[in-house]
């Protein structure tokens, strides 16, 4: 990565990575192809009437209101948050339902950490920007004019509305696009996008630079420019075009997708339809300006947008069946309120949770808003879901704390092995489902955890989250000091049969980031870089083997898929270190990876790509990626 800029995100740091490649190989793709506020704020209003207080931390805005104060408004957040990386603030703007700027005074909005931007509408349509709403590349050295990358842009929302692209006051490149410039941990659902182009780079603050990784669901899209985008998830959107790719662009579901016939040239892998999707729940107001949450419905075998034939399928929930919590709020008070059947909406900020938020019963809806952050405490397990149907996680970061945790957020008993493994399955028809949710274990603090994500009921739907072991943060470690010090094990342990991620990013932990121990699973998408920081070979072996693979299935597991899977290594602890395997999977027939790949960064050695398959991804290929096409071979 880059230098960290000083203030709230803390003290100058260097964090190199795949964020730091040589340019030309993704480069020369590149070239070839009214307020209304619930709290305060500068331009507060009263609330209307039947308005919920969400707190001082949630602004929704209405369509009366002059252009010029929605701008300062916003304006003022993105100057806040633009560098705050691993600060505390947190917010959601909202919009009502209705029209935003004109053609001649369109609203350009810029978006930056910890920012959640929706409409308030029953469906995208609801909500129009005539305007932008925008990510771009950081400058992170020499006054803000140098090393201005995507790389670090994490942690932002944007859902619900329709951006009818106009540049207006805009000049030169700004004109061409709007641009969406962002890394992991960002989520764009539910949008409604044409008049112009999307990129999901910035090809302008000094020229053409490294993005890193997102994910687009349920959008209906103009052509997009991938262009130095590293990996990427559109899932069950239509696209009206789509250029360039680097090393994991994966569609599902994707009316107007790219052909995958030719990988890795382009690097393409397009699935046909989703095998299991639901689409994360949105608040909206009604005609008489009542406020409800729509969950949508579980679906199978699905291709484009939900929303095309009117309102997404599924149930709404008027807003007095949730607890609206703010981060005073104590556990015991939300878990009172969770098992008298409330269901739960987490206003933004950063709530220390000293025991387990229990969520007991079926279709229990937790919704946090402008990423709403749970701090382990003590070494507690923040979030405890139990083996029942229909429960949905969505919008929640969840942090380790001082203390080991043995794990941050479990789903369902750990019934031990065997058959079956006594578990009590959750409906195929109704699974739980993590949508949005965000793992660290250090960054903004000291971390400590044996397992960020335990999946032990069945027919769990993971659709996108990012696990994430920081190796850089305000700590103010060197590398050596943070492995020893920010803790953590295992990303993301999967037991359950018959689970589904769509968009697994797991990053940066000390034995395997992933392992995948339940029966008759999918992945679509899955992203991860081995730990930056293991001191020597000695603290990098899994018994008489070099390094842990990236991407782990259980040795008993008969039936596995996995579609576009990449592992990247950055020893920069130590370069000398190797990693036997990326993934490594038993061999029978019924486990199947396609499309995967291994990458160097510019330091260490993955010696083959999977059980002993591929070519070593070595410092002599630097950003060139390995690639094998499927395993086992047909």
């Amino acid at each position: 990565m880059t230098t960290q800029p000083p203030g709230d995100g803390g003290p100058a740091r260097r964090r190199p990575s795949r964020r730091q490649l040589g340019r030309a190989f993704a480069l020369g793709l590149v070239l070839t192809t009214a307020v209304m506020t619930t709290g305060t704020a500068a331009t507060a209003a009263s609330p209307g009437p039947g308005t919920p207080d969400f707190g001082p931390n949630v602004t929704i805005f209405d369509p009366s209101t002059p252009v010029s104060e929605i701008k300062a408004t916003l304006d003022a957040a993105h100057t806040t948050q633009v560098d705050n990386e691993m600060g505390t603030k947190r917010h959601a703007y909202l919009f009502k339902p209705g029209t935003y700027g004109t053609a001649e005074n369109p609203l350009h909005i810029k978006v930056g950490y910890y920012t959640e931007i929706a409409g308030l509408g029953a469906s995208p349509t609801d909500v129009v920007i005539n305007g932008k709403v925008e990510v771009y590349n950081r400058c992170l050295a020499d006054g803000g004019t140098n090393n201005c990358l995507a790389l670090v842009n994490f942690w932002r929302t944007l859902s619900n509305l329709s951006i009818n692209v106009n540049a207006a006051g805009q000049s030169g490149c700004r004109a061409s696009a709007n641009f969406w410039a962002v890394s992991q941990a960002v989520s764009m659902r539910r949008l409604n996008v044409s008049g112009g182009n999307l990129s999901l780079m910035d090809y302008c603050t000094a020229g053409p630079q490294y993005a890193s990784g997102g994910f687009i669901a349920d959008s209906k899209l103009p052509s997009v420019t991938n262009g130095s985008q590293q990996q990427w998830l559109t899932r069950n959107s239509e696209v009206a075009g789509w250029s360039n790719g680097v090393w994991n662009q994966v569609f599902s579901g994707v009316v107007g997708a790219p052909d995958d016939a030719v990988f890795p040239n382009p690097p393409y892998t397009t699935v046909d339809t989703t095998p299991v999707s639901r689409e994360k729940p949105y608040m909206f107001a009604d005609a008489q300006g009542r406020y409800n949450v729509r969950v949508p419905a579980a679906r199978k075998n699905t291709r484009g947008i939900s929303w095309a034939d009117g309102m997404t399928p599924g149930r709404t929930l008027p807003i007095a069946d949730f607890f609206v919590a703010r981060p005073s709020d104590s556990v015991k008070a939300i878990n009172n309120q969770l098992a008298r059947g409330k269901h739960l909406l987490l206003t933004p900020g950063v709530y220390d949770i000293a025991r387990s938020i229990e969520v007991k019963r079926p279709d229990t809806v937790v919704l946090g808003l402008g990423h709403a952050t749970l701090t382990a405490v003590n070494g507690s397990a923040p979030l405890d879901v139990a083996d029942v149907p229909g429960v949905v996680i969505a919008g929640v970061t969840v942090d380790a704390g001082l203390e080991e945790s043995p794990v941050l957020l479990r789903v369902g008993k750990n019934h031990g092995k065997g058959k079956n493994h006594g578990r009590r399955p959750s409906p195929a028809d109704n699974p739980t489902t993590l949508s949005d949710v965000y793992f660290r274990v250090g960054g903004p603090h000291v971390g400590k955890a044996d397992i960020a994500l335990e999946v032990n009921s069945d027919n769990v739907l993971i659709d996108h989250i990012w696990v994430w072991r920081g190796d850089h943060g305000v700590e103010g470690f060197t590398d050596t000091e943070r492995w020893n010090t920010n803790i953590g094990r295992n990303g993301a342990v999967i037991n359950g049969d018959h689970v589904t991620a769509t968009g697994l990013f797991v990053e940066h932990f000390q034995q395997y980031n992933t392992v995948w121990n339940g029966d008759d699973g999918t992945t679509i998408l899955y992203q991860n870089e081995l730990p930056y920081d293991p001191p020597t070979q000695a603290d990098w072996m899994n018994g008489g083997v070099e390094g842990w693979a990236g991407y782990k299935v259980g040795n008993r597991v008969n039936t596995h898929t996995l579609y576009g899977g990449g592992v990247y290594v950055f020893n920069q602890n130590n370069p000398a270190i190797h990693t036997e395997n990326g993934f490594e999977v038993p061999e029978t027939p019924g486990v199947k990876l396609h499309h995967i790949m291994t990458v160097n960064l510019s330091a260490g050695t993955i010696d083959h790509v999977v059980n002993g398959v591929g070519d070593p991804a070595d410092t002599t290929r630097i950003g060139a990626p390995v690639q094998v096409v499927e395993y086992p071979a047909p």
